[in-house]
């Protein structure tokens, strides 16, 4: 699909989404998802990375909709949120590898060599832990820890109170130290993982 492909009557099916109309999101979504994918994945060289994006895309949307009516060119503010997600995920990743090469870097003994695959076994947990959190805790907790937003921004970025993200935050983190301990992990690099922003 051509990627500068209009969606006919797309103002009027983004006026029925910002009225919450469900199949109207639905239809915009899966018209946007074919030609939205290759260029994510271009960004990201990952397609369930570039899913992952595509789909926060469309949550951002829906959880603002009540704003589409103010937007002139929909399907541009969507492609640009989905680019500047791509993009963050990159900057990420880049603090992440660094961060990875530093400690790979003190590996001097075999004591080292145990704690750093300690690091990445916990790692690749705590990746799955969040994988399976409930979609909400799962956004703030990605905010929060990996886009390193603050309380206040999430609440703007996703429509709540600060009180509600801080709870939603403290459930996902209790969600994760559950399924650490499940796996036989210690609390030490649990506490490690998860502050690591």
């Amino acid at each position: 699909m051509d990627a500068r492909t209009q969606l006919p009557d797309e103002k009027w099916l983004f006026t029925q989404i910002a009225e919450g109309d469900e199949s109207a999101f639905r239809k915009v979504f899966h018209f946007y998802m074919p030609s939205f994918h290759p260029m994510i994945v271009q960004v990201t060289k990952s397609g369930s990375v570039a899913e992952d994006i595509i789909q926060e895309t469309f949550l951002r949307l829906w959880i603002h909709r009540d704003k589409l009516q103010e937007i002139r060119n929909p399907r541009a503010w969507l492609l640009r949120i989905a680019y500047l997600q791509a993009f963050t995920y990159l900057r990420d990743q880049t603090i992440h590898l660094k961060a990875v090469a530093r400690l790979a870097a003190t590996e001097t003994n075999t004591d080292d060599t145990e704690l750093f695959m300690a690091f990445r076994n916990t790692e690749a947990l705590v990746k799955k832990a969040v994988d399976e959190l409930p979609k909400q805790q799962k956004t703030v907790y990605r905010l929060s820890r990996e886009s390193g937003y603050k309380t206040g921004q999430i609440a703007r970025e996703m429509g709540l109170s600060e009180q509600s993200v801080k709870n939603t935050l403290v459930r996902a983190l209790k969600s994760i130290r559950e399924y650490l301990k499940k796996a036989g992990h210690t609390l030490l690099l649990l506490f490690f993982m998860i502050h690591r922003y």
